[in-house]
């Protein structure tokens, strides 16, 4: 990975490969996970050790998959099926999973997941007898040539029963180009003591593909999100383009809701029916009731949106926003803490943190409320069909009663009683005959030089009772 990361703490949809693939064995309602880490064992611990039901195992220096698999062993009853899983295959298909486990417990015997690889550079081959069965898993640098030409590759997962797996590993040995105790040497050693050997082939190699670069990293994130847009189109989702659409949480949506390109959902989401989320959305741990439509270049964070609402575009709703039934928050519209009533709207340019807004009201561009005071926070409560004109600012905290009206560009610092006009301005005054800042800077360079000035007649000396010019 050329990382000072451990390779499993690298992330797929926002989590770790590692915390993925602990997901997919609690999924298989396994008694007790065991976990085999190394040198970067407490970083990794600190990331993923979100469960009691972990096993943390130690592994002290790196010999090779079979003596990391050995080192929990111990912690494992005779009477258990094992299966194996690999910390860097982050998208094993829980299906395939389950099967290799049931028949390794109901044959008694080794049973290992291959796949069909198109390029399978790198990777251990299957090695059949002629009637089909396996004999052996070789490791592409002991491989020969021929073996090499070998598609079904093995995806380093297999079950066992773990009476029999306590033995065989321990008569592994480590005479290879790697110098390590193989797992996969597991077979070869089983066929040998009469221990039969089962292939649970996968039907795709991409959901058992290791990752051991950005590449591979890349593909295995294209995969998963690939995975994540079928289940969804399957609930009733359209999707413009399921192949620009990310998701690193959960994501529940209801019937006939529609995705555009290049949309993310983090944390926990849930869409009702009827959605409409556009283009380069971000939308994080909220919840849209039927029918509301997010415009494109919407930011929406722990919000809850009522039906018929509609958003953006280029809005920002931050944490603890609320919005009622057909409320209106348009562009360039920043909300914080904020509740605003059914059919309320504020179209352009405002923002509204730690406020109550009742219902029908209406917030002018450029209007804000000022809820910090360099110290505190302080609320807005503003109540039903209220008018808040143009650019006013309204400076917590302070109420404004129903059916008040709030000036253009006034500012409000006590409260306004309903139905009364606050207008809170500063006298206009016109000012006839002034110099912009462009026209002084033009009379400086008009303005001759002392030398020129030496040919010149001296000024006439103003008498009493002259009117100056307009340039004094």
């Amino acid at each position: 990975m050329r990382s000072s990361r451990a390779k499993v703490l690298h992330e797929i949809a926002g989590q770790p490969l590692l915390a993925l693939v602990l997901e997919t064995a609690r999924k298989l309602d396994s008694s007790r996970v065991h976990v085999v880490v190394g040198a970067d064992g407490a970083e990794i611990r600190a990331r993923c050790a979100d469960g009691s039901d972990l096993n943390w195992v130690e592994q002290k220096g790196q010999l090779g998959t079979g003596h990391a698999t050995a080192q929990a062993m111990p912690e494992v009853d005779d009477e258990a099926t094992v299966l194996v899983l690999c910390g860097d295959v982050p998208l094993a298909d829980g299906r395939t999973l389950a099967q290799c486990a049931r028949a390794s417990a109901e044959c008694n015997c080794v049973a290992v997941v291959t796949a069909i690889a198109a390029n399978p550079s790198g990777l251990g081959r299957m090695v059949r007898n002629d009637d089909g069965s396996v004999a052996a898993i070789v490791e592409e640098t002991d491989a020969t040539e021929a073996e090499r030409q070998i598609t079904e590759i093995n995806t380093g997962i297999l079950a066992a029963p773990a009476a029999s797996l306590k033995r065989l590993l321990a008569g592994l040995g480590n005479n290879n180009a790697q110098g390590e105790f193989y797992l996969t040497d597991i077979v070869e050693a089983a066929q040998s003591a009469g221990v039969s050997v089962r292939a649970i082939r996968a039907s795709s190699f991409e959901d058992f593909a290791g990752v051991n670069d950005r590449v591979q990293l890349a593909a295995a994130e294209r995969r998963y999100q690939q995975r994540c847009a079928e289940e969804l189109m399957r609930e009733g989702v359209t999707f413009r383009d399921p192949a620009r659409f990310d998701l690193r949480g959960n994501l529940k949506a209801g019937a006939d809701c529609t995705i555009d390109v290049n949309s993310v959902f983090e944390g926990e989401v849930v869409l009702g029916e009827r959605v409409c989320i556009g283009p380069n959305c971000f939308i994080r741990d909220a919840v849209l009731g039927d029918d509301v439509c997010v415009e494109a270049n919407t930011v929406i964070d722990g919000a809850r949106i009522d039906r018929g609402a509609t958003i953006g575009p280029f809005a920002r709703l931050r944490p603890g926003t609320e919005l009622g039934e057909g409320v209106k928050v348009g562009n360039f519209v920043e909300t914080k803490k904020a509740r605003l009533g059914a059919g309320t709207k504020a179209s352009h340019l405002a923002y509204v943190g730690d406020a109550e807004v009742g219902e029908d009201c209406n917030i002018g561009a450029g209007a804000i409320t000022c809820n910090y005071d360099g110290v505190d926070k302080h609320e807005t409560a503003i109540g039903d069909r209220v008018f808040v004109g143009t650019n006013a600012t309204l400076v917590a905290p302070v109420e404004i009663g129903d059916d008040a009206y709030v000036g253009a560009g006034s500012t409000i610092t006590v409260a306004v009683e309903k139905k009364d006009l606050a207008v809170g301005r500063s006298r206009q005054r016109n000012i006839k005959k002034w110099r912009s800042p462009q026209a002084r800077k033009e009379r400086e360079r008009n303005r001759p030089s002392d030398g020129e000035r030496k040919g010149l007649a001296p000024r006439k000396k103003r008498q009493r009772g002259d009117k100056p010019c307009a340039d004094e």
